[in-house]
């Protein structure tokens, strides 16, 4: 939890009714997200979905079709970038190499008017804070990938910025210092209560670092909740897809009756599940499940599906098996991993006892 000084110091962001079109294109349609003081919100989505363009209308270096952007209530939009104090941080750091590590942080604040012995001490300070305080009179050249990041972060941090934009800042660092990076950024910015919007294409990441995301596609948000939510709980079979993995296995309600929809699969089940809205009897489904909520077995029944069992892959404590039902659809089932390794005769797969799938409708 924040202490009540950093988060009467956090500002909110609002971002109403959004459109940015480029030419016939339309880049973003209609965002409109409510960012709450200290929050950390992922935008996150395939390459084109929009993400990087409403992080760069945010900044000031987009200007919007239509739509406002607001800090505290206040709208920014005829603000140049170099007026908004808002602080980003881009994917390849944009370091100036001819800069030692001090002249790079202070280039912001130099910029803004600000100069003397206030310039020296917040240099110091903010490579305090991401731990390069000895690294002041090295060039860019001579640091390391995460090092330079940690450059970068300082550089935004040192003009005391309102909001916090972070451009994919992690997507050239190995897998480790990726990790590192992500848990030292959600220090920061908790150390410092910033309202904080990243952009990134990595669902592990978002769900990692965000308090909320919004996933986007085409330009459009379609859902935007908490991680456990996004996961738990997908709004759309393009979210559904998106983040994790699943299994989708076509079918058809039969029945709905006090809540609850008889779902009978083309695997061959017949699964009693809550009633979903808007999804009628008679109406074609496709049942989302993921992985970790199947189960192999040797017992038949209702509720349970014949499958051809394929390869089982060991990945640390899950074991992950490949199998295919009768109608032909993939599954993949991730159990924990058994000392004793495989059980024979384990052709039928069925729902975990604590499975919660999601029910949509089938595309035409």
């Amino acid at each position: 939890m924040q202490d009540a000084s950093k988060a009467k110091a956090a500002r909110t962001l609002d971002v109403e009714d959004l459109t940015v079109r480029y030419g016939t294109s339309t880049a973003v349609d209609g965002v409109t997200l409510a960012i709450e003081p200290g929050e950390v919100v992922a935008l996150l989505g395939p390459s084109g979905c929009g993400k990087t363009t409403l992080l760069r209308v945010i900044a000031g270096f987009v200007r919007q079709a239509a739509g406002r952007v607001r800090v505290d209530g206040t709208v920014i939009d005829h603000l140049p970038p170099n007026q908004r104090n808002i602080g980003i941080v881009f994917q390849n750091y944009a370091l100036f190499p001819h800069m030692t590590v001090a002249e790079n942080v202070a280039y912001g604040l130099r910029a803004r008017g600000i100069g003397g012995p206030e310039v020296a001490a917040r240099v110091s300070r903010f490579l305090e804070i991401v731990q390069l305080g000895g690294f002041k009179e090295r060039l860019p050249r001579q640091l390391s990938g995460g090092q330079q990041q940690r450059v970068a972060i300082a550089r935004a941090l040192a003009v005391e910025p309102q909001i916090l934009l972070l451009d994919e800042p992690f997507a050239a660092l190995d897998r480790n210092l990726r990790l590192d990076m992500q848990i030292e950024v959600k220090r920061l910015q908790r150390t410092l209560g910033l309202t904080t919007i990243l952009v990134t294409h990595d669902q592990d990441e978002a769900m990692s670092v965000a308090d909320r995301i919004a996933v986007m596609n085409k330009g459009k948000v379609e859902q935007f909740d908490s991680p456990v939510a996004i996961y738990d709980r997908p709004q759309t079979l393009f979210v559904n897809g998106f983040i994790g993995t699943t299994n989708l296995m076509p079918g058809r309600i039969t029945s709905l009756q006090d809540g609850t929809a008889t779902v009978s699969l083309d695997a061959g089940a017949s699964l009693l599940l809550p009633a979903p809205q808007g999804l009628g009897a008679g109406q074609p489904i496709l049942l989302s499940v993921r992985p970790e909520q199947l189960a192999l077995s040797s017992a038949a029944g209702p509720e349970a599906w014949k499958v051809d069992p394929g390869l089982s892959l060991p990945i640390g404590a899950q074991l992950v098996h490949e199998a295919r039902t009768a109608d032909g659809a993939a599954l993949k089932i991730v159990e924990p991993r058994r000392p004793t390794g495989a059980e024979p005769g384990r052709i039928y797969c069925t729902l975990t006892a604590d499975a919660r799938p999601s029910l949509f409708p089938r595309p035409a």
